[in-house]
């Protein structure tokens, strides 16, 4: 597979963006996710439905973000230690395998086990899958292959999340195990044609390139670092920035379904929404920060974020509600694709993709649950310009990036 185009005499050829070991990755990604999204919500109905209480069910949900958490934060050792085939193959394993419990009745403790074992494979596909993307990518048309990624990791939420609670609602919970379980296995019967570590990619267009990141990861830095006080700010700015924009995204998805006047049918719609524009403008995002600069797009995409929560906070028809939902998925779409750009520029990619899904993660569980508390005291709406104003709190942080890509050079 190829983009090639045949060029014009005197013109530049682009580098060939796809390839059998990226089409691979991507497989990876998208049955991980498909896996993952599920049974997201099918585990806690069947608590539920079993008569255990919401603490039980919040278990279950809870557990399974531990896991993911504690699977990011030592991905990038285990890559580089076993290398991303071992890695994957485990997380595919942990992801599918503990589904299939759930084709006999086992009890609650078992069941929260189960999520957490999910979980932890979920994390380990989530940071392997970034790494080879980012090392499979070539570096002038990175955020393009990012924005490919996106559209990819996009669709399952889309798609798997109210598959799984329709199956649930017509008791087929347990096809819905057995159907996560088989798509998480899915990339074992793929997984000799990606890069046998991740030192060393596997794709003969980019093995120069991949020569030199080896050294550069067993030297602790990355080729052509912009200096040792950058990468290490710019490591640290990053997931805060993105974590900003990820507390919000979760503060929404909880409770927008909950807010007073706001249909269940109206607030579902919004929330999808939200996820196709958050797609769409990750996968534009790409291009214009491979053209532009990735650090350009920061503060931009910050406002436009903050600006879609300060539409729900006036009450008013669907059409305004769906307007905010979409400048916030806008923005928050380009946050995802600039910020894991700028970090793969900055540290060896399995750290740079640790960072990112741990900035994803916890921020997305920390947001309900400290959000919550407040929501509880000052309602919802409270909640969500509170989480606005925290977007803006981190545009200084936005524009020291900014001046720092600048001072390094051009991104």
């Amino acid at each position: 597979m190829s983009t090639l185009t045949q060029a014009k005499p005197g013109t530049a050829v682009p580098p060939r963006l796809l390839s059998v070991p990226l089409a691979v990755t991507f497989l990876a990604e998208f049955t991980s996710l498909t896996s993952f999204f599920l049974l997201l919500s099918v585990m806690p109905m069947l608590a539920a439905a079993a008569g255990a209480g919401s603490s039980t069910a919040g278990l279950m949900t809870g557990s399974l973000l531990l896991g993911t958490v504690a699977a990011e934060a030592v991905a990038a050792m285990a890559i580089r230690r076993l290398g991303c085939r071992t890695v994957l193959a485990a997380g595919a394993v942990l992801l599918g395998a503990p589904a299939l419990a759930m084709l006999v009745r086992e009890p609650q403790a078992v069941m929260v086990s189960v999520s957490l074992l999910r979980g932890l494979g979920f994390g380990l596909c989530g940071v392997v899958t970034g790494t080879l993307t980012a090392r499979l990518l070539p570096p002038e048309r990175r955020g393009e292959g990012l924005g490919l990624l996106g559209l990819v990791s996009g669709v399952p939420a889309v798609i798997a999340l109210p598959a799984g609670v329709w199956l649930a609602g017509h008791h087929q919970a347990a096809a819905a195990a057995a159907l996560a379980a088989a798509i998480a296995l899915l990339p074992l019967a793929a997984i000799r044609w990606l890069p046998d570590s991740a030192d060393r990619t596997g794709a003969t267009d980019h093995a120069d390139r991949a020569d030199s990141a080896d050294r550069a990861d067993r030297a602790g830095r990355r080729p052509g670092d912009r200096g040792a006080g950058w990468m290490a700010g710019g490591g640290l700015r990053l997931p805060l920035i993105f974590a900003a924009a990820t507390i919000a995204a979760g503060v929404l998805d909880s409770f927008l379904p909950l807010v007073r006047g706001i249909a269940p049918a109206v607030a579902a719609a919004a929330l999808l929404v939200q996820a196709i524009t958050a797609t769409l403008s990750r996968w534009q995002a790409g291009k214009r920060g491979d053209r532009y600069g990735h650090a350009r797009l920061l503060i931009p995409a910050l406002a436009v974020a903050a600006l879609g929560l300060a539409a729900l906070l006036v009450p008013g028809s669907p059409v305004t509600l769906f307007a905010g939902m979409a400048l916030f998925g806008a923005g928050f779409g380009v946050l995802e694709n600039a910020t894991l750009a700028l970090l793969i520029e900055q540290l060896p990619e399995a750290k740079a993709s640790a960072r990112w899904n741990l900035a994803y993660d916890a921020g997305y569980g920390a947001g309900p649950a400290v959000f919550g508390l407040i929501c509880a005291h000052a309602g919802y709406r409270a909640g969500f310009g509170l989480t606005g104003a925290l977007i803006l709190a981190v545009v200084p942080v936005a524009r020291r990036e900014r001046k720092a890509a600048g001072a390094a050079g051009p991104a």
